[in-house]
C-alpha cells in the first residue's frame, strides 16, 4: 500500500514533486509509525465490518483500529468478538490488500484469546491498542502480546493509549510518565506508537472542547500533551512517535467565531471546497493537525472518513520544507554553519535543525513531496474529490 495509491497516476503526477513510497506491514517500524496517519476507527459490533474496511481502503485509509473498548457498551464484547473472528475469517478467504488492523482490547487476556480465535486470518492483524495505558495496567499488556506473537509467528505491534487520571493529575503526572517511560522503553521492539486519549483527559473535569476550539485551547489538556511530548517524543533516538488526538465533529454546528480558513488558498474554482469545510466543521481539525505538527504530534486519530483526507493533505511534505531539509542534511555540511534557504526566506542553521530535517525527509518518503506550485488545497481537492 502507500498514500495517495487512490489517485489516478496522472493526478498523483500533477501533485507530487517525489510521490510517497510503497509500504506494507513488514515494513520497519519507525515507517510504518509515520505511515499510520489518520487511523480510522470502528466499533467492532459492525455487521459488515468487512466491506466498510474494503470500501475505506479504496478511499486512502491506511490503517484502521476495530474496537472493542469505549465504542461499544459492555453486554456487546462476546458478540464483537465474535463478529472480528468472522470479519477477519472473510476477508483472509477473499484476500486482496487490507489497511493495517488494530484490534482495542479492554483486557489482556483478550489479546491471547483473540489470536488463538483467528486462526490463519491473523497474519491480517498488524497489533493490539491498549487502553488507559500505564505502567501498572501496561505491563500485563505487552506481557500477553509478546506470548501471542510468539505463539503465532508473527511481528504484532502494541499501540498504548495515554488517557488515564494519573496522567492528568498534576500529583501524579511525573510518575505516571516516569513508570509509561519505563515500560514502554522495555519493550521499545513492539510499540509502534503512542496514542492520546483527550477525550477521556476532558472527561476527568467534565469538559468538551466545542468545533471552533483546538485540543491546545483546553489549558488542561495542552498541559499533558506538552508533557506527554517532552518526556516520551524526544527526537535524540529515545522518544516514540506521539499521534494526535481524535477530533469529534463532522457536522455542522451553531458556530460563535469565525470560521478559521482565510480564503486567499482558497481562491476560484476552490472556494466552494473552503465552504465545504467550514460547513462540516473541518476548519477547526484543520487547524488542529497543525498544531498536532507543531507540537510535536503526527498522524491522528479519526472517528469519521471525512477526517482522513484533510490529516494526509497535511501529511504531505511541501516543496519548501523538501528543499530545506536537503540542504541541511548535505554530507558537506555535517560540520554545521547556517545556510540561507533556497527559498531565500529563512535561516537554515545545519545543528539545530537536523532532527527536523530528519523527521522532514522520513514524512517525505511515506506522504511524498509536493510540486513546487501544489499546495495543501490542491492535495486536499484531489482527495476528496476521489472520495466522493
Amino acid at each position: 500500500m502507500r498514500h495517495f495509491e487512490h489517485l489516478a497516476p496522472s493526478v498523483r503526477n500533477g501533485l507530487f514533486h517525489r510521490e510517497p513510497v510503497a509500504f506494507d506491514a513488514g515494513s520497519p517500524a519507525r515507517t510504518l509509525s509515520v505511515a499510520l496517519g489518520a487511523t480510522l476507527y470502528s466499533p467492532g459490533t459492525r455487521p459488515a465490518l468487512a466491506a466498510d474496511i474494503a470500501k475505506q481502503a479504496g478511499r486512502g485509509v491506511v490503517s484502521m483500529v476495530l474496537c472493542l473498548e469505549d465504542s461499544i457498551g459492555d453486554h456487546d464484547v462476546v458478540a464483537a468478538e465474535e463478529n472480528l473472528v468472522r470479519q477477519f475469517t472473510a476477508m483472509d478467504a477473499a484476500g486482496g490488500p487490507v489497511p493495517l488492523l488494530f484490534i482495542r482490547v479492554r483486557e489482556p487476556a483478550q489479546i491471547t484469546d483473540l489470536v488463538r480465535r483467528l486462526g490463519p486470518a491473523v497474519r491480517l492483524l498488524s497489533g493490539f491498542v491498549l487502553p488507559k495505558f500505564t505502567e501498572e495496567r501496561g505491563v500485563p499488556f505487552l506481557e500477553a502480546l509478546a506470548g501471542a506473537e510468539a505463539e503465532c509467528g508473527q511481528r504484532l505491534f502494541a499501540m498504548p493509549v495515554l488517557e488515564s487520571p494519573e496522567l492528568l493529575h498534576l500529583e501524579t503526572r511525573r510518575e505516571a510518565l516516569a513508570g509509561i517511560a519505563r515500560t514502554v522503553e522495555k519493550y521499545r521492539d513492539r510499540v509502534l506508537a503512542l496514542r492520546l486519549g483527550v477525550t477521556d483527559f476532558c472527561s476527568a473535569y467534565g469538559l468538551r472542547r466545542a468545533p471552533d476550539m483546538t485540543a491546545y485551547d483546553v489549558q488542561l489538556v495542552a498541559s499533558v500533551i506538552a508533557d506527554v511530548v517532552n518526556v516520551l517524543g524526544r527526537a535524540d533516538g529515545s522518544g516514540f512517535t506521539v499521534t494526535g488526538p481524535v477530533w469529534e465533529y463532522f457536522r455542522q454546528h451553531e458556530r460563535m467565531f469565525k470560521p478559521q480558513l482565510r480564503r486567499t488558498p482558497f481562491a476560484g474554482p476552490a472556494e466552494e471546497l473552503r465552504t465545504a469545510l467550514i460547513q462540516h466543521d473541518m476548519d477547526g481539525l484543520l487547524r488542529e493537525i497543525q498544531l498536532d505538527r507543531a507540537n510535536g504530534l503526527q498522524g491522528k486519530t479519526c472517528i469519521h472518513p471525512s477526517h482522513v483526507a484533510p490529516v494526509h493533505a497535511l501529511s504531505v511534505v511541501s516543496h519548501e520544507e523538501f528543499s530545506d531539509a536537503q540542504d541541511i542534511l548535505r554530507p558537506e555540511q555535517d560540520g554545521g554553519g547556517v545556510l540561507r534557504s533556497a527559498y531565500t526566506n529563512k535561516m537554515n542553521e545545519v545543528k539545530p535543525h537536523r532532527a527536523w530535517a530528519e523527521r522532514i525527509m522520513l514524512r517525505a518518503e511515506v506522504f511524498g513531496v509536493a510540486r513546487e506550485d501544489v499546495s495543501f488545497v490542491e492535495l486536499l481537492a484531489a482527495s476528496v474529490g476521489a472520495g466522493a
